[in-house]
């Protein structure tokens, strides 16, 4: 017997779901078609017919209704899962999760806590032009009182999402929906991954690349890239947004003396930005050549297919970064 499964994704996420359920009979999932149809990338396909409608409950295609009655929920002592069928759709309900969901509990004096998760794609996906690919993370980062959660693999998203699912605060846990069908070998027993903490998943001595979620792909590819011409790339995923594990990044840099990072958002007051700043702070004098941003280009997402691909990070644009980093 073993102790190793191969699964996408979306089952990683599926069963951290269930067992979470199993462990805690306040968890409840809501959201449009997660129970009848299984959810719309079938992360609840079958938790339905497990758990009844009284925890797995389809909503009307009204965020801004569904959003502040799973808010309402938390507060009175639920724990909410709270399924957007896409991220972009979650401006529809902002003024919930900004106004009431991050702010209740210092709003109330700590006598309310909102624990609640809001789940589902962010970002871009196959042609799906720019109104259904905006990445929310730095939109929702600005307010404090959120954990913010951007996974790539689906190890860190079931235990990533399971340590979500017990926290007492609201967390935004960001998935992409190109990734759903992405397969690795995780543990069958139950575990946990802990929030604010980054992974090195690739070691290297000559430059620091750091990103997330999807775009942690292309930059283990260019990192192979690198490899070849005989540059050393030490890869780091931060995994948690926020709170976010800038001591990891930090060390890293003080080895290299040389930074790259990366996100699929804009370069405009994005992630890499407050990454950035933060990196100068605790890195100026350990720095050989300033740090390099590899973002989405300052444009609304283009439907076209090859648009699509130049618009946003890729490999290339990675490998170009980082042989550029090097000259200073």
């Amino acid at each position: 017997m073993t102790d190793k499964q191969e699964i996408e994704i979306r089952e990683a996420l599926r069963q951290a779901i269930d067992e979470e359920m199993t462990r805690d009979d306040k968890v409840l999932v809501m959201g449009e078609e997660v129970a009848e149809y299984n959810g719309a990338y079938k992360v609840t396909k079958g938790l339905l017919d497990k758990w009844g409608p009284k925890r797995i409950v389809d909503t009307p295609i009204s965020e801004n209704g569904f959003s502040g009655l799973a808010i309402g929920a938390a507060m009175c002592g639920l724990r909410p899962i709270v399924e957007f069928m896409s991220f972009n759709f979650s401006f529809v309900a902002a003024d919930q999760l900004i106004s009431t969901a991050c702010k209740q509990h210092y709003m109330s004096g700590g006598r309310f806590n909102v624990p609640i998760v809001f789940r589902g794609p962010n970002g871009a996906a196959a042609q799906v032009s720019c109104q259904h690919s905006h990445c929310v993370e730095s939109i929702y980062g600005t307010f404090p009182g959120w954990y913010i959660i951007a996974p790539s693999n689906a190890y860190d998203a079931k235990g990533l999402l399971k340590s979500a699912i017990r926290a007492n605060c609201p967390v935004l846990f960001l998935e992409n929906e190109l990734d759903y069908g992405k397969k690795m070998e995780i543990p069958t027993h139950d575990y946990t991954v802990p929030i604010g903490k980054a992974k090195v998943v690739r070691e290297g001595k000559h430059i620091t690349l750091v990103s997330y979620s999807r775009m942690l792909k292309n930059c283990l590819e260019a990192a192979d890239e690198m490899a070849k011409r005989g540059i050393e790339v030490e890869v780091i995923d931060l995994r948690t947004i926020k709170p976010l594990d800038i001591g990891t990044v930090t060390e890293s840099v003080k080895r290299t003396h040389f930074c790259v990072l990366v996100e699929e958002g804009h370069l405009f007051a994005g992630i890499c930005a407050e990454l950035g700043f933060q990196v100068m702070e605790h890195c100026l004098d350990y720095l050989d050549a300033p740090i390099i941003r590899v973002c989405q280009r300052e444009t609304p997402m283009p439907y076209s297919k090859p648009l699509e691909y130049a618009t946003l990070p890729n490999r290339e644009r990675i490998i170009e970064a980082l042989e550029n980093v090097r000259k200073g």
